[in-house]
């Protein structure tokens, strides 16, 4: 069977935006077209790959397992597609610009990307970086780059969340966990334990699981702001990770674990395409210039 399918930019458009828009209907609008030339445009697709790409219901269109995968794939080769004009354009120049987008967990989004962000366009002002915050559960921020949704993901690496095959990266840095209570408690392992759902993974549970002192969390909070908040109010104590305690309220106090701590790792990952790319080789020296300084006594 020959793979070799003649597939033009203006179909790799119409498969993304089918999906974004849920419809055939509401994507000719958003395309400046009519329904009838959407579906036409999605059935020639579907006769070049050989495969039903899109689920038609009267709820709209969804895609099939085939269709997610060639949505994804045609997000990515739209963004090389730009990224192949911006660059040559910039190389007589030497320039580093366009629009660079990066998932982002919370605290990652909170108290690493900005300093990072801000060296960034002062060094390279025609860059143009957007964040969208990404739960690190599930797919996570990772999913958001295989996905052609973003450029570049910080993410949390361990067992339970290796780097996808499909992508690149590189850990910037392992980060302790630190117990957290409200100041002045005389016995903070005595608490009830506040917990999210983003902050426990294979790289703690074994370390947690030997605690005998670390009761089962009976406070569930939606993020660790919300725990640091909860935690300060005295509904109980924390376990989490020295991003989310860069920013911590006066009636919070943080105590070490000791020498047995666990720590989680935290790094970046990309697309094999997009790493050799100007935009996010720039991200890549900022990110590693940030951490070494801020995580050096770690």
């Amino acid at each position: 069977m020959n793979d070799t399918v003649d597939l033009v930019p203006h179909e790799l458009r119409t498969l993304v935006v089918v999906a974004e828009e849920g419809g055939f209907s509401a994507a000719a609008r958003r395309l400046g077209t009519t329904q009838s030339a959407v579906s036409h445009a999605v059935r020639g697709i579907e006769r070049k790959l050989g495969v039903v790409l899109f689920e038609r219901g009267r709820y709209g269109a969804r895609p099939t397992a085939a269709g997610a995968r060639a949505v994804a794939h045609a997000r990515r080769i739209l963004r090389m597609l730009t990224m192949l004009v911006g660059e040559t354009r910039r190389a007589e120049s030497d320039s580093v610009g366009g629009p660079l987008r990066i998932a982002a967990f919370r605290s990652a989004a909170l108290h690493l990307l900005p300093p990072v962000l801000e060296r960034l366009t002062a060094r390279h002002p025609e860059i143009e970086p957007t964040v969208t915050v990404v739960r690190e559960v599930g797919a996570g921020t990772a999913g958001e780059v295989v996905e052609g949704r973003a450029d570049l993901g910080i993410a949390t690496f361990g067992t339970s969340s290796p780097i996808p095959p499909q992508l690149v990266g590189d850990v910037l840095l392992e980060e302790p966990y630190s117990l957290v209570h409200p100041a002045g408690h005389p016995d903070p392992r005595s608490l009830p334990l506040v917990d999210w759902l983003e902050n426990c993974s294979s790289y703690t549970r074994a370390w947690w699981a030997a605690q005998d002192w670390i009761p089962t969390a009976t406070v569930h909070a939606e993020d660790d702001g919300a725990v640091l908040s909860m935690v300060g109010s005295g509904f109980g104590m924390g376990i989490m990770p020295a991003l989310s305690l860069a920013d911590v309220p006066s009636a919070v106090e943080i105590t070490d674990l000791g020498p047995g701590r666990p720590t989680r790792q935290v790094g970046y990952v990309t697309t094999p395409e997009l790493a050799v790319s100007a935009v996010v080789r720039a991200l890549v020296r900022e990110l590693r210039g940030q951490v070494k300084p801020q995580f050096s006594g770690v």
